[in-house]
């Protein structure tokens, strides 16, 4: 199993905080560096100083990293037209040399549109289908070649379908809870599958319609990622497991109901029951972004037993 580094910026990190987790991610052997795409703090926090635009940070991050992989849980697909978004990921692609992985959602977060004049339409689901589509088609249109696309909510018109990223393939994230859109989505156009925030159960009844849906598309289910993203709160004896549940405002046996919570023995255990339900990766959710010891503990006791 995998273990990845998920940040979320906008409850309050500077690119410089940014930068100092994704370098001690690299240091520490993280599979990659991933960062949520909001405009908007949530919860009882005030979020400063600000937000920081999620592909404007990956850019940097680009070119001050060497080898760990990039990306976004999930971009959100209301704040971007497709053909724009194809070619910033090409260009981070390119910048990182083919280190990035694109996780595209249909955005949710009503009060954030409101918040910056973000339109937020009522049918995202629809939109998310023709954006996958047009990305993974101007990618993978041949240099030379125009792309064209008349859809319901886009259309493109002779495109040149340009820059290309640098890697052949950008691995394409697609996650969710939903029972049938999600899962025959992910069917159609993911690399990998994530369910965000999901008990043992939710995970496994997930797992499968996606692999169900998988195979309905005459794909192999195998052919598929699955991850699961949860928060993490690690600790080598109870009082340093509380301090950690406490600065990130969250109760102990919360977390270990939701999340992964307790020493790195109880962590291990966890997170081997998602790997017999199938996961392949698991995103920890870093909530305290100063804390570079919780990384460095999870990295030493926790990931060398995970084979």
């Amino acid at each position: 199993m995998e273990l990845r580094i998920f940040t979320e910026p906008q409850q309050g990190a500077t690119y410089e905080t940014l930068l100092r987790v994704a370098r001690a991610a690299e240091e520490l052997n993280y599979g990659a560096f991933f960062r949520s795409d909001h405009y908007l703090h949530m919860g009882n926090v005030d979020g400063l100083p600000g937000p920081t635009d999620a592909w404007i940070t990956l850019a940097g991050l680009a070119r001050e990293t060497k080898r760990i992989r990039l990306g976004t849980l999930m971009t959100a697909g209301t704040f971007r037209l497709p053909g724009v978004l194809a070619i910033q990921v090409a260009q981070v692609d390119q910048m990182s040399g083919g280190r990035v992985d694109l996780g595209l959602g249909s955005g949710w977060y009503a009060e954030e549109h409101a918040a910056y004049g973000i339109p937020f339409p009522k049918e995202k689901f629809g939109r998310l289908e023709e954006q996958l589509a047009i990305i993974r088609g101007l990618w993978d249109t041949p240099v030379g070649d125009r792309f064209n696309f008349d859809g319901i909510f886009y259309q493109l018109q002779d495109s040149p379908a340009l820059p290309k990223p640098a890697q052949p393939h950008v691995p394409l994230l697609i996650g969710g809870h939903g029972a049938k859109r999600t899962p025959a989505l992910a069917a159609q156009y993911a690399d990998e599958f994530n369910i965000p925030f999901a008990s043992l159960e939710d995970t496994e009844r997930q797992f499968k319609r996606v692999r169900a849906a998988a195979e309905e598309r005459g794909r192999k289910a195998d052919d598929l990622v699955y991850s699961n993203a949860l928060v993490a709160c690690v600790g080598k004896t109870d009082a340093e497991i509380k301090r950690r549940a406490d600065a990130i405002g969250r109760e102990v046996e919360e977390l270990k109901a939701n999340g992964l919570a307790g020493s790195p023995a109880e962590v291990v255990e966890r997170l081997q029951q998602f790997a017999a339900l199938g996961s392949q990766r698991v995103y920890l959710q870093m909530l305290d972004l100063a804390d570079l010891d919780h990384m460095e503990l999870i990295a030493s006791e926790v990931m060398p037993q995970l084979g």
